[in-house]
């Protein structure tokens, strides 16, 4: 008898954000349906902006003011969202 190890890999389109975890410095643990955890550091990305729109999330409050909306990781009503696949990749 021959024992193989099967890996089920789920297409990014059907995985969703189950649990996010704010870690500090604006970084977030991302827990994904499919049980992939990915710290996601976001201060880079903040910090290299230029739109006002988008650095307006280097004050903390706001930016730890997120939701889980329909799988995704969103920011005051769609005003800051990432793909999924970027985040499940662990970078944006």
């Amino acid at each position: 008898m021959k024992i193989t190890e099967e890996k089920i890999d789920y297409p990014v389109e059907y995985i969703e954000i189950k649990s996010p975890r704010y870690i500090g410095d604006y970084a977030i643990r991302v827990f994904f349906s499919d049980g992939i955890n990915r710290l996601v550091d976001f201060r880079p990305f903040l910090e290299s902006s230029l739109h006002p729109s988008i650095r307006k999330y280097l004050d903390e409050v706001k930016f730890k003011d997120y939701q889980i909306v329909d799988g995704n990781l969103n920011w005051n009503d769609y005003d800051l969202i990432f793909p999924i696949e970027d985040l499940y990749k662990g970078g944006l």
